[in-house]
């Protein structure tokens, strides 16, 4: 169960990533970072929400 959570809430971190970078497209300018680091933020979510997918399934909490 806490497994789930877990991921529910690392996958809520990249949704609400995704919108704050959306935000900062259209809101910044060309020479602001914080869109870079927004898609940097989402990436590492993305492994991690991967490494605990697999992680699930191979300890038999998700399967």
């Amino acid at each position: 169960m806490f497994l789930q959570l877990l991921i529910a809430a690392v996958f809520l971190a990249m949704v609400i990533s995704l919108a704050a970078g959306a935000g900062f497209m259209l809101r910044d300018k060309s020479s602001s970072r914080r869109l870079l680091i927004s898609l940097k933020w989402r990436i590492s979510l993305a492994c991690l929400l991967m490494a605990l997918i697999i992680f699930g399934f191979w300890s038999g909490e998700l399967g």
